[in-house]
């Protein structure tokens, strides 16, 4: 009995769990489970590229007939370009699908007619998005709804799905069928507009700003702009502006060719495409060395600077040498291809060398070199005076290296520095004789060598040198020159000349007054003129002893030897006259 009741209860319980089991799977065979999902629901775009994100029912258990919903994205990520219907399985809109770029959201709501949609992927809309800032957008719905087709509309949406996708500094734009052109401009389409750019105004030139800005002009027909920043030369512009932009700033770029796509819309249709090269280089050219060859001569004056790098992406435009924190030269890869590069002949010292590397978008990198080059052996002067007279001429001797070139420097105090050369003998001696006149004054007179490459060595010591006046006459400590005698002497004649013109219209006036005193007065002027010319002839007599008269000077006595011999006869004549008037 009590195994009957045993086996009573086995059977028992196996007919529960069998009853259990089959009302668990006929209630989830009733389950009408439905949801609304993002594809792609991940992904990574560059800014300023767009990309497309269809909305999807799936509907396995039940056919449904309707659905409708609310997308919200961040307005500051990204933005709506457009909607697309394409490939969806709504074919009646209860109302039309819209969108709002300022709050973020956009709208759809459809019927299936008239057999509804049961499966797990049925498209209901496209949204085109344009990926505006770097950074993390997310998307998600705020209202949804999917009506069953079971003439009730009951609701069988059990859940949404949310997408996330990532926005970075790189230009991506696949194409997209929907805006293909037709294959011909409309005759009365816009014409390809023209672009400018201030920050990048040469489409042949390469520039480091990765951060172009492009503007355009917009005739008052036009409806629309499409445009397209990719790395093909020919593509058809997809990013679609309405109501029409005239500008447009594409930041931070990768570095490359890019090429920025633009089409007008007017009420004919698309216009012609204008394609706008972009060349884009934030990269500095490849590090390097710089250094220094000087051929085993520590007096070398052309040392050789080795340098050279390459720049993989617009190349290298030039190298600038840098001497001493100064510009020296730019020179080009062409110059160093074969050779490196050597200056032209530098004065004895140290040098601090900064080579720079520039690319063809004028980024650069620097390299630096330390070097010295040392003085050959500098000439000594051997002779020089200390003290010359005005007109003497300057002459200067020393000794040096054979057949070396001495420049030797002559300054008068707070004026520029004249520069003469000469050569030295074979025996090393030099001579100068200075070929113009010193004037009156304070000099310094120094010397250095020079070698046939250029090589110099440092300067000798500076040597004073006096310019005084000739003592021609002296009055205490007053020196009188050549040239103040003569003035003076003119003078003298002038005024004895001018006297007996006074004279004369005295006597004419007053001829009997004054007969006596004009016969005294032309007595005393022969006395005095006879006294004066012979003081003069003195004076010249002595003047014609002293070497070294210059050209100007004798022309001076020379003309004052005739002046006296002018004045004596018109004296002569006028005290002659005076007489024939008095008798």
């Amino acid at each position: 009995m009590q195994n009957g009741n045993a086996k009573f209860k086995i059977y028992f319980y196996f007919l529960v769990v069998v009853f259990s089991f089959s009302f668990l799977v006929f209630s989830f065979s009733k389950v009408d489970a439905a949801t609304l999902y993002f594809s792609p629901s991940a992904g990574s775009y560059g800014v300023g590229s767009n990309f497309s994100v269809s909305v999807f029912v799936s509907s396995v258990e039940q056919t449904m007939n309707a659905a409708g919903g609310v997308v919200s994205f961040p307005q500051d990520k990204m933005e709506i370009i457009s909607l697309s219907k394409s490939g969806s399985i709504i074919t009646f809109w209860a109302q039309e699908s819209s969108f709002s770029n300022t709050a973020g959201t956009v709208s759809f709501e459809g019927v299936v007619l008239p057999d509804g949609f049961k499966g797990g992927a049925g498209r209901i809309i496209t949204l085109n998005f344009r990926a505006k800032t770097a950074g993390t957008a997310p998307l998600s719905f705020l209202e949804g709804s999917i009506l069953a087709h079971d003439g009730l509309g009951t609701s069988i949406l059990t859940g949404v799905s949310a997408g996330s996708y990532t926005f970075v500094f790189k230009e991506i734009a696949p194409p997209e069928e929907e805006y293909v052109p037709p294959p011909t401009v409309p005759t009365q389409a816009p014409a390809p507009p023209i672009v400018s750019s201030l920050t990048h105004p040469d489409p042949d030139k390469w520039y480091s700003n990765n951060s172009p800005e492009f503007f355009w002009d917009l005739t008052p027909d036009i409806t629309g702009v499409r445009l397209l920043l990719d790395d093909k030369p020919n593509s058809i512009p997809t990013i679609v502006y309405m109501p029409p932009i005239s500008e447009r700033k594409l930041e931070d770029l990768e570095d490359g060719i890019w090429y920025f796509h633009i089409q007008l819309q007017n009420q004919h249709g698309w216009g012609a495409i204008t394609h706008r090269k972009v060349l884009v280089d934030t990269k500095a050219p490849e590090a390097f060395e710089v250094t220094i060859n000087n051929e085993n001569d520590l007096t070398n004056p052309t040392p050789l600077f080795v340098f050279e790098t390459t720049d993989s992406l617009s190349g290298i435009e030039y190298y600038e040498v840098i001497l001493n924190e100064e510009s020296y030269a730019n020179v080009s890869p062409q110059e160093i291809k074969d050779k490196p590069y050597r200056p032209l002949p530098l004065e004895p010292g140290k040098y601090k060398l900064e080579v720079k590397a520039y690319d063809k978008a004028e980024n650069y990198i620097s390299s630096f070199a330390e070097f010295e080059i040392s003085p050959i052996k500098a000439p000594e002067i051997t002779k020089i005076p200390e003290r010359i007279d005005v007109g003497e001429i300057l002459v200067i001797e020393g000794r040096g290296d054979p057949e070396i070139t001495v420049k030797i420097y002559i300054q008068k105090i707070g004026e520029e520095a004249v520069l003469r050369e000469t050569k030295a003998s074979s025996d090393g001696r030099f001579i100068l004789e200075y070929d113009r006149i010193l004037t009156k004054g304070n000099y310094v007179v120094w010397t250095q060598a020079k070698d046939e490459r250029g090589a110099l060595s440092l300067p000798t010591e500076k040597y004073s040198l006096e310019v005084g006046l000739p003592p021609f006459l002296r009055i205490g400590r007053i020196v009188i020159d050549y040239l103040t005698i003569m003035v003076t002497l003119i003078l003298l004649i002038v005024g004895i000349i001018a006297l007996i013109f006074y004279t004369r219209y005295k006597i004419s006036t007053w001829k009997r007054k004054m007969r006596k005193e004009t016969k005294e007065a032309s007595q005393s002027v022969d006395d005095a003129f006879k006294v004066m010319r012979k003081e003069v002839e003195r004076q010249v007599s002595m003047l014609d002893k002293k070497p070294g008269l210059s050209k100007s000077e004798k022309e001076i006595r020379d003309k004052l030897q005739e002046s006296l011999d002018i004045s004596e006869r018109i004296i002569s004549k006028e005290i002659k006259d005076i007489e024939k008037e008095l008798k």
